[in-house]
């Protein structure tokens, strides 16, 4: 590491810790030249998570993009910004941990969709409508079985 005041190359390391919630090191350092100390921060190197899409065309992950999607999914719905945030941060989480690069938009829907499935069904089926390209009225009814076959039946309140 190069020194910052006398621009010395040799440095020991004094004191390291974890920073930022333990996503970073940092590091205090004393220049072996002038004697002088100063702090490093040691950060792993985020690689970019590049989607392709049914086109074909690669870009890259956009997250604001998928808060879009859902958000216009669970539009006036019981759904909190902040289950929204979540669950696109779980399914970007999920794409990250995937072997598949670039990750296919199609995973990335299906994501979404299972995680929709157990925080709203309404959404869910506005959702697949648009991911899945519904059509016709029978394409919401197949759904709409698909989906009750899924769940388990809700109990009747006293």
């Amino acid at each position: 590491m190069r020194c910052p005041y006398c621009g010395n190359l040799d440095d020991k390391v004094v004191d390291s810790r974890l920073a930022e919630e333990g996503r970073s090191i940092r590091r205090r350092r004393e220049c072996l030249g002038c004697r002088r100390r100063y702090t490093t921060f040691e950060r792993a190197e985020e690689v970019p998570l590049l989607v392709r899409k049914r086109s074909g065309r690669e870009e890259p992950f956009d997250r604001a993009k998928l808060i879009a999607g859902i958000r216009q999914a669970t539009k006036n719905r019981p759904v909190a910004q902040s289950e929204i945030d979540a669950l696109a941060e779980q399914v970007e989480e999920a794409m990250r941990a995937s072997s598949l690069r670039p990750v296919p938009s199609s995973e990335i829907g299906i994501e979404v969709l299972e995680r929709l499935r157990h925080l709203d069904e309404v959404a869910y089926l506005r959702f697949a409508s648009v991911y899945k390209d519904f059509q016709e009225l029978t394409d919401f009814e197949r759904e709409l079985g698909l989906l009750q076959k899924r769940s388990p039946p809700k109990e009747e309140a006293p």
